[in-house]
C-alpha cells in the first residue's frame, strides 16, 4: 500500500479521500488554491500545497504543477477525485510520465471511453445495447439532419466529449438539428477542445439508472448494484436512490452481470459507473456512457453494500487482485442521498455563495442512520469559483419507506442560514406521491414545480 497520496481535488471529495486513506495507513496530501487556502477543511491533511490561483484553471486544472508538487511531497500516487482533471487521460499518462500511480484506470482506457461513441461501441460489443442513433460520428449538419430524419423526432444531439450538458442540443425538427449541430458542435470545441458530434433518440420520461463497478488490472470485475439517478435538472443529478425502485430482481441480476462483463471487456481497473437509460415504453435497458471515476453519490451503494469504494480504489491502484468476488456482494436494505447545494431552487437554481452562518444537520433521526459528508462548517464562505455543493445526506433504513421517513426527519430538523440551498426542494420531492410510490423518471421533478425548475 502506499506511504503518501496527492489528492487533486478539493472540498468534499478531497476530505472523503482523506478519510479513507487515512483509515488504511496512509497520509493524505492536498492541492489548494490561493482561494482554499487556509480554509478550516485543509485540516483534514497531513501536508497542503497551494498550486494556483482562485480560478480552476490556474490551480486544479494544472496538471502539470500538481504532478510537480505530488513528486516534491513525496507521494506515490495521486487521486483525482471527481470533476477538474477526474477523467482527463493526458492527466493519468503525465502522472505515469514522472512515476507517479494515477488512482484510476489506465489512460488508454480511459481515453477510450471519455469519447463517448468509441464507449457505445465497446459496450455494445460486450453485449450491452446503446440508444438508437447514428452509427459513428457526425460529419457535419447535413449528415445530422439525415439521420435525424431517418430515426425520427426528437433527437439528442450530443458532443463525443461533452460532460455536464454542455454541447448537448434537443432537437424537434430538420431546422433545429441544423442550427443544433452549428451551436454544439462549438460549445464543445470552446469546452472541451472537441467539436465531434453523435446523434440518439431521444426518450422522453426515462429512467436514468447506473450500475457501480470494481476492476482489477487481473482482469477481474464486479458490479455492486444499481443506484437510480432520473430525479435531476439541467442534466445535473439532485437526488438518488439504490436500489432502483424501476427493476425488479431478475432485471437487477441481468443488468449487473452485463455491466461487469463490460467492464471486463475493455480492461476496466478502478471503480467506474456505466449509465443506463431505460426506455418508457418497454422497459429495454440501453448504454448511455461510461464515467470512468469515482462518483458523487458513491455513498448510497457503500450504504446498502457495506463495501468502502474509495478504499477499493486504493487498494487496486496498489496492484492488489480484487479482495471481493460477486457472489460476496449483497443488498441490505435501501438508500436515499440528497445533494444540499448552495443554490436558490425557486430562482432557476441561480448559486447562492456567500457565509454560512448556520450548519446544522440533523443526524440523530429514526427510523434509519444519516451520514453526512461536507467540507462544510458553520462561518465558511462558500466561493463563486467552484461547484455549489456544500453537504450530501445520506440516509440508510432496512425498506425504502423508512429511509423517505428517515430522510424527512433528518432535513426537517436542518437549518442551514446565510445562503439559498436545496432544501426545500428536497423535502418536497420525498414527501411527493410520484416519488413515493417509486413512479417517477426524467422528465419532471416531482413535488417541486415553481418557474424554470425543469428548464
Amino acid at each position: 500500500m502506499f506511504r503518501r497520496i496527492f489528492i487533486a481535488n478539493r472540498g468534499e471529495v478531497a476530505v472523503r479521500v482523506a478519510r479513507a486513506a487515512r483509515a488504511l495507513g496512509i497520509s493524505p496530501v492536498a492541492a489548494v488554491s490561493s482561494a482554499d487556502q487556509g480554509a478550516p477543511w485543509t485540516d483534514a491533511f497531513d501536508e497542503v500545497v497551494c498550486v494556483g490561483g482562485a480560478a480552476p484553471g490556474q490551480s486544479y486544472l494544472r496538471a502539470d504543477a500538481i504532478v510537480q508538487a505530488a513528486r516534491q511531497t513525496g507521494c506515490a500516487a495521486v487521486h483525482p477525485g471527481w470533476g477538474f482533471l477526474a477523467e482527463n487521460p493526458r492527466f493519468a499518462a503525465l502522472c505515469e510520465q514522472h512515476g507517479l500511480t494515477f488512482i484510476g484506470p489506465s489512460p488508454s482506457v480511459m481515453e477510450r471511453m471519455a469519447l463517448k461513441w468509441p464507449a457505445k461501441r465497446a459496450m455494445r460489443e460486450a453485449g450491452l445495447a446503446g440508444i438508437p442513433g447514428s452509427e459513428g460520428l457526425l460529419t457535419d449538419a447535413d449528415d445530422a439532419a439525415r439521420v435525424a430524419n431517418d430515426i425520427g423526432y426528437p433527437v439528442l444531439l450530443k458532443a463525443d466529449a461533452g460532460g455536464g450538458g454542455r454541447g448537448m442540443r434537443l432537437c424537434h425538427d430538420e431546422a433545429e438539428v441544423r442550427q443544433g449541430f452549428t451551436d454544439a458542435s462549438a460549445e464543445s470545441l470552446a469546452a472541451f477542445g472537441n467539436g465531434d458530434m453523435y446523434l440518439e433518440s431521444y426518450m422522453t420520461g426515462g429512467r436514468h439508472i447506473e450500475v457501480q463497478l470494481l476492476g482489477d488490472a487481473y482482469g477481474n470485475a464486479i458490479h455492486l448494484f444499481e443506484r437510480e439517478c432520473s430525479i435531476q435538472r439541467k442534466h445535473q443529478k439532485l437526488i438518488e436512490e439504490s436500489p432502483s425502485p424501476a427493476l425488479d430482481d431478475a432485471q437487477r441480476k441481468a443488468l449487473g452481470e452485463a455491466a461487469a462483463r463490460a467492464a471486463q471487456h475493455v480492461g476496466y481497473a478502478g471503480a467506474g459507473t456505466i449509465e443506463i437509460l431505460m426506455r418508457p415504453n418497454d422497459g429495454t435497458l440501453c448504454f448511455m456512457e461510461m464515467n470512468t471515476r469515482l462518483q458523487v453519490e458513491h455513498p448510497i451503494t457503500e450504504a446498502v453494500t457495506g463495501i468502502d469504494i474509495v478504499q477499493q480504489q486504493l487498494h487496486i491502484a496498489a496492484n492488489a487482485p480484487l479482495a471481493i468476488a460477486q457472489d460476496q456482494v449483497a443488498l441490505n436494505g435501501h438508500s436515499i442521498e440528497c445533494r444540499l447545494n448552495a443554490e436558490d431552487p425557486s430562482n432557476d437554481f441561480q448559486p447562492s455563495p456567500g457565509v454560512v452562518e448556520r450548519f446544522d444537520i440533523a443526524t440523530d433521526v429514526g427510523p434509519g442512520t444519516i451520514r453526512v459528508d461536507t467540507h462544510i462548517r458553520q462561518g465558511d464562505e462558500i466561493s463563486p469559483y467552484y461547484d455549489s455543493l456544500i453537504a450530501k445526506v445520506i440516509a440508510h433504513a432496512d425498506t425504502r419507506e423508512a429511509v423517505i421517513e428517515t430522510m424527512l426527519a433528518c432535513l426537517r430538523a436542518t437549518t442551514i442560514e446565510g445562503v439559498a440551498t436545496t432544501v426545500p426542494l428536497h423535502l418536497a420531492v420525498l414527501d411527493s406521491p410520484e416519488f413515493r410510490s417509486g413512479d417517477y423518471d426524467t422528465r419532471s421533478i416531482p413535488g417541486w414545480q415553481p418557474a424554470g425548475a425543469n428548464s
